[in-house]
């Protein structure tokens, strides 16, 4: 009886230890606890969004911006607005266990205090999506999320490998959208470049995507330029434009709404955005995803 009276408060100490919480350290480096992996997502980014889907967890999501398309299956959820105008009303009443945003995003500071949990993860550059994408795993508790990276990685070295010796050293534009910002050196789009074996007309010292002075890429005088349909209307006719060397040779790559959600995103589909580039480095117009207007006859 001695022994049973020991085990019964030995047994109840046992219950009311609680369970090993899950801590995730943000880009904020704010740390967030969880009591178990959040089973409802709202993601305000689309690269976050594509992520939780590449490590099969598309069926915790509640809710998306108003950019998020991709994988198909997102497009029927409920979409909060966007990163810089989520709607706040909505995401509560989503009533999800994490919001998923990108640092930059608004709203963050009152979604914490009305009791939501938020993880700010922005991807920028390569190791940066490796590290986002094994953070999700973390949160998600997927066993491999490693796995993605290497994925992403051997694609983007396959891209590179496939390219003949004449694109070495291509100057090359590319454009995100109009302002002009164009894709830095020291972006993800820009690493990817440089893997490419091309130059980018950018340098890492103006930043990630800086908007730019329009004369100064007249003054770089690209080889090549890379640009959304979204921002290609109206490119001959830009002040000076007209003497760029790609614009004269017609060395100009289109890429389609589509194609150029797939360039901008940092992310899964990083190593078919590689793909794209590199067709339009080789000028393969036919069957390409790309618009390319190849040199004149």
């Amino acid at each position: 009886m001695k022994r049973l009276a020991f085990l019964v408060p030995l047994f109840f100490l046992v219950l009311a230890v609680p369970v090993r919480a899950l801590q995730v350290t943000d880009d904020r480096g704010v740390t967030v606890t969880f009591e178990q992996s959040p089973q409802r997502i709202v993601s305000l980014l689309p690269s976050l969004t594509e992520s939780v889907c590449e490590l099969g967890q598309c069926h915790r999501l509640v809710g998306v911006d108003r950019y998020s398309n991709y994988p198909d299956s997102v497009k029927r959820l409920t979409v909060v607005g966007g990163g810089i105008d989520p709607n706040i009303e909505m995401i509560v009443a989503l009533k999800p266990d994490v919001v998923l945003m990108a640092t930059s995003s608004r709203g963050g500071e009152r979604l914490r205090a009305l009791g939501l949990r938020v993880v700010a993860l922005e991807p920028k550059t390569h190791a940066d999506v490796q590290r986002v994408i094994l953070k999700l795993g973390q949160l998600l508790e997927v066993g491999d999320a490693a796995r993605i990276w290497r994925t992403i990685d051997a694609g983007v070295s396959a891209a590179a490998q496939s390219l003949p010796a004449g694109t070495r050293g291509t100057r090359v534009y590319f454009e995100v959208n109009p302002g002009p910002y164009a894709a830095g050196e020291s972006s993800f789009i820009g690493e990817t470049l440089t893997r490419l074996g091309v130059k980018n007309i950018v340098p890492a010292r103006l930043g990630p995507f800086p908007k730019l002075n329009p004369e100064y890429i007249v003054r770089a005088n690209p080889d090549l330029i890379m640009i959304g349909q979204r921002s290609a209307d109206g490119l001959q006719v830009r002040p000076g434009w007209q003497g760029i060397r790609a614009l004269r040779e017609q060395r100009v790559c289109i890429f389609p709404t589509e194609e150029a959600n797939v360039l901008v995103r940092p992310g899964p589909r990083m190593a078919e955005g590689a793909r794209l580039m590199a067709r339009c480095l080789t000028g393969k117009a036919p069957g390409s995803p790309a618009a390319v207007m190849g040199p004149k006859p």
